[in-house]
């Protein structure tokens, strides 16, 4: 199976950046599309971005849109979210996720380990 680990959450100021990396491996990364959840204590898991197998389309939830950036390298099998003008209510863990077809609901077929993300006012 696909495991999938993520790397580059902190702590931030408000109006800062930070990029997440999430390392994949067990199968042929180009084959899936992936995608960025996250989920604040006591908030259900959140939908933030999307990316398909070939980096063709991209997908942002309204509320990252035009702070956040999606991309990958599928030659190293490696995702990233750049993350730009933090805000305090971006504080969360960020879960890495992997399917065939991964949907913004959240039902992806792997998921990471999640690397926390804190933004401070």
């Amino acid at each position: 199976q696909v495991q999938l680990v993520e790397s580059g959450g902190g702590l931030v100021q408000a109006g800062g950046s930070l990029r997440l990396s999430c390392a994949a491996s067990g199968r042929m990364f180009s084959i899936y599309a992936m995608g960025w959840f996250r989920q604040a204590p006591g908030k259900e898991r959140e939908f933030v971005a999307t990316i398909t197998r070939t980096s063709g389309t991209t997908s942002y939830a309204d509320s990252v849109k035009g702070r956040f950036t999606i991309s990958r390298d599928n030659a190293k099998s490696t995702l990233y979210l750049q993350m730009n003008s933090l805000k305090p209510e971006d504080t969360a863990v960020y879960y890495c996720a992997a399917g065939w077809a991964i949907t913004r609901g959240g039902n992806a077929d792997y998921w990471g380990q999640g690397t926390q993300v804190t933004v401070s006012s």
